[in-house]
C-alpha cells in the first residue's frame, strides 16, 4: 500500500458466535501481514473472552514445542524481517481512540487495523466503533437463527448507519461461510434472494466447510491453518476456496 494511504479499518463482524469472524480476523491478517508483506495490527476487543489473545498464546506454545513450525517460523521471520503483527486488547467503546493512538506511535506505517469486536449490539459503544470502520464483513452460514440475526444487524448497518451519513463505512459485504457440499443450491438460492430483496451486497467467494477452521497450531500437527503467527497453507486455503475469497477481498478493500 502507498504510504500517502490511509490506514484501513476492518471488521468480521456478526451478531451470532459460532461463525467464524475470531477466525476469519487471525487468519486474513496473517496472510496479509506474512505473505502479502503489508503492516498490520489486531485489536481485540471481544470482552471477556479475548479470543486473540489466547489464540497468540496457543500459538507460540505450538511454535515452541513443535519443530516443523519452529522452522517455519524461523524461516519466515528471517525472509519477511519483521516482527508478528501486535495483537492489542482493549474495550470496543474505546477501540478507535487506541487504534488511533497507537497508529501515532507506531514507528512503522500501518496498512490494515482488523477489529475484532464483540457479536452483541447492545455492547457499549459498538455501534459508534462499527461505525468508523472501513470496511465490515459478516459470515453466515445457511442456518435460520444465524440469517435472521445477522440479516438484522447487516440491516441496521447499511440502512440506517451509513445512510445517515455520520459513518466512515465504505462497504459491508455478507459471505457464506462453512458452506456444506452436499446442501442442495435452493436453500441457499432463497436465502440471496432474501439479502437481495434487503438490498443488501453477497460477495461471489463462498468458503466451505473445513475442519481446519476448528484446529490451530497443534503440536504434532504438520500443516497450518489457523494461526496468528503464520500464514495458512496454501494447499489448505484451496481446498475450502479460501484462495478465492482473499482475491475478492483485496478487491474490495481496493488493495
Amino acid at each position: 500500500m502507498d504510504k500517502k494511504n490511509k490506514t484501513l479499518f476492518i471488521a468480521f463482524s456478526s451478531q451470532k458466535g459460532g461463525v467464524g469472524k475470531s477466525t476469519f480476523t487471525a487468519i486474513i491478517a496473517s496472510i496479509l501481514h506474512y505473505r502479502l508483506g503489508l503492516n498490520i495490527a489486531v485489536f481485540d476487543c471481544d470482552y471477556p473472552q479475548h479470543s486473540l489473545m489466547q489464540m497468540r498464546e496457543r500459538d507460540l506454545q505450538a511454535v515452541n514445542n513443535n519443530e516443523i513450525f519452529k522452522k517455519l517460523a524461523f524461516r519466515q521471520f528471517s525472509m519477511i524481517n519483521k516482527k508478528a503483527y501486535p495483537i492489542l486488547q482493549c474495550r470496543s467503546d474505546e477501540a478507535l481512540l487506541e487504534a488511533g493512538r497507537f497508529l501515532q506511535s507506531s514507528a512503522i506505517d500501518i496498512d490494515v487495523v482488523f477489529f475484532d469486536l464483540p457479536g452483541t449490539v447492545n455492547t457499549p459503544g459498538l455501534l459508534n466503533t462499527l461505525a468508523g470502520i472501513h470496511h465490515i464483513f459478516s459470515p453466515i452460514t445457511a442456518d435460520r437463527l444465524v440469517m435472521e440475526s445477522t440479516l438484522r444487524f447487516t440491516d441496521v448497518m447499511a440502512n440506517v448507519l451509513m445512510k445517515q451519513g455520520n459513518t466512515t463505512i465504505e462497504t459491508i459485504q455478507l459471505f457464506w461461510n462453512q458452506v456444506d457440499r452436499r446442501e442442495k443450491s435452493p436453500l441457499y438460492e432463497s436465502y440471496e434472494k432474501v439479502i437481495a430483496d434487503l438490498g443488501l451486497h453477497l460477495m461471489n467467494s463462498r468458503i466451505m466447510d473445513s475442519k481446519r477452521f476448528r484446529k490451530e497450531s497443534e503440536v504434532a500437527a504438520k500443516t497450518i491453518f489457523r494461526s496468528t503467527l503464520l500464514p495458512p497453507d496454501e494447499k489448505l486455503m484451496k481446498s475450502c476456496h479460501l484462495d478465492v475469497f482473499i482475491e475478492e477481498f483485496l478487491r474490495t478493500i481496493k488493495l
